[in-house]
């Protein structure tokens, strides 16, 4: 009982540092570290940093929060599948504002095209929702593999290790999402597969 009950904390713990919201913060992040962007002005990538910070992580996550308690609802009754679509609508705004405050800024496109790409893989999340409950946090590290294989082709680096952290930290994530009763494991394997497809079509075609 012990080790179950300590396989639980585990998995809420892991399930809370790889929120779904940190995917555009942690890809911007790997592109200034892995590419010569890294070379850009701090004031810069500062500006960029904070635009994305405020408008993908800190306003979603304070105006769900100001919903679900307007609502008197706990985090597991806002899972019910009706109920996340306000939790997506306000995500998505966000997301649409923090590209349009990007492009105010002249901020590089294909900077602008991992939140980009965030969105294309939450609008695709929504819809698949309707009818089968994916998980949104496979899907979220799925889409920073495949915006990792994408800037790879861009910028003509190596991508091998970078992606195996990556591909283990989803198998860690995906197991702590099942060990939770959250997903079954085809619903994380195709909250994965629809992450980095939608990732990298984002980041090279859109």
């Amino acid at each position: 009982m012990t080790r179950q009950k300590g396989l639980i904390i585990a998995a809420k713990v892991i399930s809370m540092i790889f929120t779904p919201f940190y995917l555009p913060l942690i890809g911007i992040a790997l592109l200034f570290s892995l590419s010569y962007m890294n070379m850009l002005p701090m004031s810069y990538k500062l500006l960029v940093v904070t635009i994305v910070y405020f408008l993908t992580i800190f306003f979603p996550t304070f105006l769900i929060h100001l919903y679900r308690r307007a609502k008197g609802w706990s985090l597991l009754q806002l899972s019910h599948k009706r109920r996340r679509i306000v939790a997506y609508a306000i995500s998505i705004l966000c997301y649409i504002a923090c590209i349009e405050l990007m492009k105010y800024y002249h901020i590089y496109h294909f900077i602008i095209s991992i939140v980009i790409a965030a969105l294309l893989i939450q609008a695709v999340s929504v819809v698949v929702n309707f009818w089968w409950k994916i998980s949104t946090h496979t899907a979220a590290i799925g889409g920073v593999c495949g915006a990792l294989m994408a800037f790879a082709e861009l910028f003509r680096f190596n991508p091998v290790w970078w992606l195996c952290v990556g591909i283990l930290v989803s198998g860690i994530l995906g197991t702590a999402r099942i060990i939770l009763r959250q997903h079954t494991l085809g619903q994380v394997v195709a909250g994965f597969a629809i992450g980095v497809v939608c990732a990298f079509v984002g980041v090279l075609y859109i």
